[in-house]
């Protein structure tokens, strides 16, 4: 499914260049694995780098057998590639039902909204009809944007962080 190649990804600034990433070679099938490390470690640089939001230095992405290394990321999300932020993104006038059918690439019946929300253990007729706005808590919008996922239907979801916000016992039953 994905696979890395000699992924390297360096920055520069004033003090010069650093390596955050160093000839990453990795290959993950069709299953649940979690990186850990400490702050700094490069983890939401890998993630990123994986989704297409940053370009590695050098090295190959390959999903599915493709290269997808210099693929932008609609591209990426084309093929079945998403990717959660760590501080989910609020939308001000959109419904939660909306954001789920802008998910999704059609108008979702409620029945299907509801579907999403009950996996991720919200109550789904408190928050259909909602705003995805500042009036909702971290680990709401950290359900809501798990839910939004499971609605694309994507092949591979890149999450960067997705505890945050959300309590460890609710967090250990979404996975």
């Amino acid at each position: 499914m994905l696979e890395l190649q000699g992924v390297t990804y360096r920055v520069s600034d004033e003090l010069g260049e650093k390596t955050i990433l160093n000839n990453i070679n990795l290959k993950l099938d069709e299953h649940f694995v979690a990186f850990t490390g400490p702050n700094g470690g490069g983890k939401s640089t890998l993630a990123k780098v994986i989704a297409g939001i940053i370009t590695p230095t050098s090295g190959k992405i390959l999903f599915d057998g493709q290269d997808i290394t210099n693929l932008s990321v609609p591209e990426r999300a084309k093929l079945g590639i998403s990717y959660a932020f760590q501080q989910p993104v609020r939308f001000k006038g959109i419904t939660v039902r909306d954001l789920l059918s802008i998910a999704a690439g059609k108008q979702t019946k409620v029945s299907d909204a509801c579907a999403y929300l009950s996996e991720v253990g919200l109550c789904a007729r408190d928050y259909v009809d909602r705003e995805v706005n500042g009036s909702l808590s971290g680990g709401e919008l950290k359900r809501i944007e798990i839910a939004t996922i499971l609605a694309r239907g994507t092949k591979l979801s890149v999450f960067d962080e997705p505890e945050a916000g959300i309590d460890l016992w609710s967090f250990g039953n979404l996975i």
